[in-house]
């Protein structure tokens, strides 16, 4: 799996329930044709993320297929747990960004 993009947003708590700041990315992936995740209608991953200090994860995550918007009945690896979480720390929105890639 190569992430090749992403949007990104930060969701707001209204009423400041939540600890921690909660992002919502959309990553453009692609993977190898022999792939069984693989579609020629192209994939995203949509990743809730949570950055809390020094506390940092995947909240929520989903294989969407992009042209049908499909949800796809696929998880993560263990390797591409760590890959996704390092993609989206170091591309964490800021306030002055637009938040696409």
């Amino acid at each position: 799996m190569v992430i090749t993009g992403h949007t990104a947003e930060y969701l707001e708590d209204p009423f400041g329930l939540l600890k921690g700041e909660r992002y919502e990315f959309f990553l453009h992936v692609e993977v190898d044709e022999e792939d069984e995740l693989y579609t020629e209608k192209g994939l995203l991953l949509k990743v809730i993320f949570l950055a809390d200090g020094d506390e940092s994860r995947i909240l929520q995550n989903y294989f969407i297929e992009e042209e049908t918007e499909k949800v796809l009945d696929f998880d993560l690896e263990d390797e591409e747990i760590e890959e996704v979480k390092a993609y989206c720390l170091q591309h964490l929105p800021t306030e002055d960004a637009d938040g696409s890639d």
